[in-house]
């Protein structure tokens, strides 16, 4: 299992990952961040909990971060490609969108947006995993998780608190 995260937006004030995500992380195989951690200082906490820390910079990150992560990602998961970019541009027409862009992947995780989403077509499927710390627009914070199988990428939306 690999726990997904994006738009964590730390430090900031007395914000902290809830303990329900820092468990799933430390308990996951892998995280992938999507972007926007807000200081590199959080990519070295992450590192901590997870042994493995897939990920992009997002548009608020700092200079430290942008050195140390690229804007984009492929990494091969289970026998699967999955991408990883933070913003994906406006909703409409996303999914088409990106398949044209990451022609070799199975899946793409993004961020950007807090709002949690999944969407497939043609065996191509995008998740955005919403935000554990600042929810905006969504019901409550949220994570994903990734299950790679034999078969597939299955996604699923954790939520929190």
């Amino acid at each position: 299992m690999i726990a997904v995260i994006a738009d964590t937006h730390m430090p900031k004030g007395k914000r902290r990952l809830p303990e329900e995500c820092v468990e799933r992380i430390c308990e996951a195989e892998a995280l992938i961040h999507a972007g926007d951690f807000s200081a590199a200082s959080v990519l070295a906490e992450l590192r901590e909990l997870c042994s493995v820390v897939l990920a992009v910079h997002g548009n608020v990150d700092d200079a430290e971060l942008r050195r140390q992560l690229p804007e984009e990602l492929e990494v091969e998961i289970g026998g699967h490609t999955v991408a990883l970019l933070h913003d994906t541009g406006p909703a409409k027409g996303r999914l088409a969108r990106m398949r044209t862009r990451f022609p070799d992947a199975d899946a793409l995780v993004f961020g950007h947006s807090h709002l949690p989403l999944h969407e497939e077509a043609d065996g191509f499927q995008i998740f955005n995993p919403g935000s554990p710390t600042e929810r905006r627009r969504a019901p409550r914070p949220s994570m994903g998780l990734l299950h790679p199988t034999a078969t597939g990428l299955r996604f699923e939306h954790v939520w929190l608190g």
